[in-house]
């Protein structure tokens, strides 16, 4: 049991002397913990900004294979464009979140505060959202490419009849399905466990503002 839930716990045996500060105590505690909590997500956000950049780079420098495909692949506007877009997307949600952990750090009023948080959780949900689909629309891309620019896989693709392309298809929509699924759960343990706390948070907010 944390700070807060032995505040509330003593809150409720009634007694006149200590309600008359608990509301104080406790907006002092969820701000606390509301404060830490979006810290932590805005590092979060940082070691996942690392971890893509070097799944992209080390590849780069360690394989020439891979280093013609990904050039060959950025003359593509489309490819492109993507590229850049993700990179756009995930420093925009670095800031606002970092705008956010500044926001709720220097509020000293509570509906102030519920706003920062209802900010954040729209964020980092519109991301969860923007990652599943740019994954939901990266996997036929890449197999799009692949197939323009491998003359080997381009003649087996070709050479196919329907019911082989057909499985090709299905594979395709599983291989999707599944690493939309992964992904989810991925960012459902990382950010949805800190996500409730911070709903949590709210929601006593908006008792204290009753």
């Amino acid at each position: 049991m944390d700070e807060l839930d032995l505040l509330k716990k003593n809150w409720t045996k009634g007694e006149e002397g200590f309600k008359s500060f608990s509301n104080t105590d406790i907006y002092t505690m969820l701000h606390k913990k509301s404060s830490s909590i979006v810290k932590t997500l805005f590092y979060i956000s940082i070691a996942e900004f690392a971890f893509w950049i070097l799944v992209n780079t080390l590849p780069y420098f360690l394989s020439e294979t891979y280093r013609e495909k990904l050039v060959t692949s950025y003359e593509n506007p489309l490819f492109l464009g993507l590229s850049v877009l993700s990179i756009v997307v995930i420093l925009v949600f670095i800031y606002l979140l970092f705008k956010a952990y500044k926001s709720i750090s220097i509020t000293d009023n509570a509906k102030k505060l519920m706003e920062s948080i209802f900010r954040t959780r729209k964020v980092i949900k519109y991301y969860v959202i923007f990652n599943l689909v740019m994954i939901f629309i990266s996997i036929p891309l890449s197999l799009y490419f692949e197939f323009q620019q491998n003359i080997e896989f381009h003649d087996q693709v070709a050479a196919m009849n329907s019911a082989q392309t057909l499985m090709m298809l299905a594979v395709t929509v599983v291989i999707t399905g599944v690493l939309l699924l992964i992904f989810w759960l991925f960012y459902r343990l990382i950010y949805g466990i800190l996500l409730r706390r911070l709903n949590k948070n709210y929601d006593e907010l908006k008792k204290l503002e009753v």
